[in-house]
């Protein structure tokens, strides 16, 4: 509504990332938007500053930043009447006053709103901060304070966008404190947020809840390989961006977005790949390309093309998943198939029979004979290292030998700093393995027989289970919280069973250190089971296993440091 006499708008990195989440060009344009300029700054910079004054000069224009910090005018413009100033977040006071006294009479509207995080699915937020994992983890960080703090206001920005004024809740860790640190800052600052409602009343308490967590909670779901279809395409396919690259039939080079604009890939994302139904898909479409009367030509399909726009973009959506689902199955035939049976085993403990796994070692010793990928092999040393909550210095070197990394360790040994016991040692404290509910009954699959500890607690916290010894409150809701009710996070999108809007309670879970598809995946799951319930979750940034080691891998360098990671056959 504000920009709606204006013809431009001018957006940072951030914002540009942001809107684009939310709406598209044609959107803008109903709403008297002709052009959209983006430039990349992501902090308050001397560029910043010196673009701002060239706005505030030269443009009539809608601003949409996630930061910025405008000069003294030099001159005045008879078009500044027209120029509006909007920010993803609250300016500091030293800020605002400045941007008062030497351009307030050239600003018409100027705005801070609460949207300083990531819509990523509906149910699922970021900070867009992959850079958080090693300023919070790093022993080399400086910044570990302030990126808290960055942390912190985004996820009040959710809060406060959700309208929500939460309780609290954090992971106690033995070896880190970074949840409860983040969980006071978080609480505190929703305290100055809510101070004064608009009524100009103290605002209360909602029933809402936000758990805190660190990633060492699980550290085998996020490098475990995942069978469903989501997780297993951002393992398995070079996907960057949510965009799927992939050749046509006739070898031309096509891409395709994978979001929630495709109704087609959120009906299959979060299905185990053997239920994606590749067959199925593949009749339809061959279906789909015949006449009344069986006639197949160049021409009718054009000019059924042509006629049915609605059709052609779901030919276009299964054509895309066709190709998605066979590069996926490819990948696992060629060698994910062979290692899923020795991580389910090591990373739940006990073969497809339930038998105990007594000798893990015994299960690692032929993916580490096989000819997989480095990566590969890496990941399933770390699971047999979890397994057994940390092994000797000793047993350690010999299995880096065998993955043939023994410049590149820090791959493995880095983990100890996110508090993951890597190396036994009776100075490293580590807390009991948690235990887990008995899902054996919902098995399905045999190869897909793990379940990411969040879903645990996200139904030990829905059912008012969570231990207050191992959740302690930061702050308690007015009531006790009881999970009911749910409303969505997402204000535009196409309606669904999951996006009516319900009366009750959200439950809000912050990952420190990076989100799995798989975490993500069980925030749908819950909320489905309970009805009642929606469940919000997010992190920092969303990780796939390659990104996460390459992160462990950086923990160890310098913030300016550059790094290759050497892919080699172990033929």
């Amino acid at each position: 509504a504000d920009c709606r006499k204006s013809e431009i708008l001018i957006l940072d990195a951030f914002t540009t990332k942001l809107l684009s989440s939310c709406c598209k060009m044609s959107d803008l344009m109903s709403e008297k938007i002709t052009s959209r300029l983006c430039f990349c700054f992501t902090s308050y910079t001397q560029h910043n500053q010196s673009l701002c004054l060239f706005l505030l000069k030269e443009i009539p224009c809608f601003v949409f930043f996630s930061c910025g910090e405008p000069r003294q005018k030099q001159r005045a413009s008879s078009r500044n009447e027209r120029y509006l100033f909007h920010v993803t977040n609250y300016l500091p006071d030293d800020l605002f006053n400045n941007m008062k006294m030497y351009c307030g009479k050239y600003i018409r509207v100027c705005k801070e709103l609460n949207m300083s995080f990531m819509p990523q699915e509906a149910q699922v937020f970021t900070c867009d901060n992959p850079g958080a994992f090693w300023s919070i983890y790093s022993p080399k960080s400086q910044d570990k304070k302030k990126t808290l703090e960055k942390l912190a206001d985004q996820l009040v920005s959710v809060c406060a966008t959700l309208d929500e004024y939460p309780g609290v809740r954090y992971k106690k860790d033995s070896n880190l404190d970074n949840a409860k640190t983040l969980a006071e800052l978080v609480d505190n600052k929703l305290a100055r947020y809510y101070e004064l409602d608009d009524s100009g009343k103290k605002k209360e308490k909602t029933q809402a809840q936000v758990l805190i967590l660190e990633r060492d909670f699980d550290p085998i779901s996020p490098i475990l390989h995942e069978l469903t279809y989501q997780a297993m395409a951002y393992d398995l396919v070079d996907i960057q961006n949510d965009t799927y690259n992939y050749k046509s039939k006739d070898g031309a080079e096509k891409q395709a977005l994978l979001n929630e604009d495709d109704m087609l890939w959120v009906k299959l994302r979060h299905r185990h790949i053997a239920e994606v139904e590749i067959p199925k898909l593949v009749k339809e479409i061959s279906a789909s390309k015949k006449q009344p009367d069986g006639k197949i030509t160049i021409s009718n399909l054009a000019q059924m093309m042509k006629k049915m726009p609605s059709f052609r973009r779901q030919l276009t959506e299964k054509t895309v998943h066709l190709q998605l689902a066979e590069d996926c199955m490819q990948c696992y035939s060629n060698n994910v198939e062979k290692l899923c049976k020795a991580e389910q085993d090591l990373a739940v403990g006990s073969d497809v029979e339930g038998v105990k796994v007594k000798d893990p070692m015994r299960t690692l010793l032929p993916v580490l004979l096989h000819q997989y990928s480095t990566y590969d092999k890496i990941r399933a040393v770390l699971l047999y290292i979890f397994s057994v909550s940390g092994t000797t210095d000793e047993n350690l070197s010999k299995l880096i030998q065998h993955v043939k990394i023994e410049d590149e360790r820090d791959f493995i040994l880095n983990w100890k700093e996110l508090g993951v016991p890597i190396i036994t040692s009776p100075t490293f404290f580590f807390s009991r393995k948690t235990v887990r509910r008995d899902r054996s009954q919902e098995e399905k699959y045999n190869l897909s027989r793990w379940t990411p500890v969040i879903k645990d607690v996200i139904e030990d916290a829905v059912e008012n289970k969570l231990d207050i010894k191992e959740w302690p409150h930061q702050s308690e809701s007015p009531a006790v919280w009881n999970g009911s009710g749910a409303v969505s996070a997402r204000q535009k999108h196409k309606a669904s069973a999951q996006d009516e809007r319900r009366s009750g309670s959200r439950l809000i879970i912050f990952i420190l250190g990076g989100i799995s598809f798989s975490e993500m995946r069980c925030a749908y799951e819950v909320t489905q089971s309970v009805k009642s319930c929606e469940v919000i979750i997010g992190s920092s940034h969303i990780l796939t296993p390659k990104s996460l080691l390459d992160n462990i891998k950086a923990l160890s360098k310098g913030p300016m440091e550059n790094f290759t990671i050497d892919e080699r056959s172990n033929a």
